[in-house]
């Protein structure tokens, strides 16, 4: 039994591990005719590669992505799609040390409790390695996403760093990509790397939260039980290694508000419905309302590091255990385009769901 596949009609395959040779993904459902090309999703695995700045792992990795089949001329076939990404810096000595021994806050244990044998190079498949490949199906998502709804446009960035969140009332999309954190308020993002370079050099890390926005979603996506977008969305961004909490909306925050506060109230506009607050998260009953779709999620602290942690190795023997390696200070930051090419990948299956369910037909209002 596998669970190496996510979607419904779009569906992605990851596949390879951390000190393998490669890795890569498998894209099946893509649309025919869709002009793609490996320097259409190049850019995207940019943005997610290790070794951009001290604030992340220094592992040098180019993540070049080759794909190997589902495009011809210059389009895709509409058969599976596949990607390749080699690693070229493994460092596998740097594990020699765990071999034996449980990392605490890793899947070492539970994996060997499950399968009884585990790669221990990086975490093998448990790796955050793996994600390149799920930015690799992003950009392919991207891309059709592009040709279907040519108004959509999916941001990602971090709207907090341990105990330090941005002050929105200074949010500057023009700021994002201009700094390490993929931050939106430039003091926040001063302050954060004071934080982080303290935390990095006293061996320690730190977690993360962030937020991703799809504009330009049509209303109409999703299904009012088990194919909601929003249970969909939940599960790509919880699959995320090191995700602990996934909220739609003002998630959590809701539990506080009274019915009058959290209603989201219409009005008709010149266009159609117009919504007057956005609690919902731009989805309601499952499906999509036409607003924009907001989702937030929590990334634990990177569990590898250079401060002793006490635990036991296979032998049920208690040691002390320092993570060797090149780790993250902050895994949440290179997280940031991984959100983005699940909710990429999540709102093309629905788009192509409904596609084949509705035809894209919706109920009129106000004629």
């Amino acid at each position: 039994m596998s669970f190496n596949t996510f979607g419904h009609l779009f569906r992605v395959t990851t596949w390879g591990e951390s000190h393998g040779p490669a890795i890569g993904a498998t894209v099946d459902g893509c649309p025919p005719g869709v002009a793609l090309s490996e320097a259409d999703l190049q850019p995207w695995l940019d943005r997610r590669k290790p070794g951009t700045s001290k604030f992340t792992t220094q592992r040098k990795e180019p993540d070049q992505v080759r794909i190997l089949s589902g495009v011809f001329e210059g389009r895709t076939t509409g058969t599976p799609i596949q990607l390749m990404i080699e690693n070229t810096d493994q460092r596998s000595k740097d594990y020699g040390d765990i071999a034996q021994a449980f990392r605490p806050g890793h899947a070492d244990i539970t994996y060997h409790q499950k399968y009884g044998v585990r790669d221990y190079r990086g975490g093998g498949r448990s790796s955050a390695r793996e994600t390149a490949s799920r930015v690799a199906a992003g950009g392919v998502a991207r891309a059709v996403l592009a040709a279907l709804v040519p108004g959509l446009r999916i941001s990602g960035y971090m709207m907090q760093m341990g105990p330090k969140a941005i002050d929105r009332s200074r949010f500057d999309a023009a700021v994002i990509e201009g700094n390490p954190f993929w931050c939106p308020d430039p003091v926040a993002a001063a302050d954060w790397a004071v934080y982080l370079d303290e935390l990095r050099l006293a061996h320690n890390s730190v977690g993360a939260v962030i937020e991703v926005v799809a504009e330009g979603v049509p209303a109409g996506l999703g299904a009012p039980l088990y194919a909601k977008l929003d249970s969909d969305l939940a599960s790509a961004m919880m699959s995320i290694n090191a995700v602990k909490a996934v909220e739609i909306g003002d998630g959590m925050a809701a539990a506080c508000l009274t019915g009058v506060e959290n209603a989201d109230e219409i009005r008709m506009g010149a266009t159609g419905p117009e919504f007057l607050s956005n609690h919902a998260g731009g989805i309601l009953g499952g499906i999509s309302t036409g607003q924009p779709v907001v989702c937030r999620f929590a990334v634990k602290p990177t569990s590898s590091i250079l401060t002793p942690r006490r635990t036991i190795n296979q032998r049920g023997e208690e040691v002390d255990l320092i993570t060797k390696g090149r780790h993250d200070p902050c895994v949440g930051i290179r997280a940031v385009p991984v959100g983005e090419a699940m909710m990429a990948c999540v709102l093309l299956d629905h788009l192509l769901m409904d596609r084949a369910q509705t035809g894209g037909q919706r109920g009129p209002i106000g004629s």
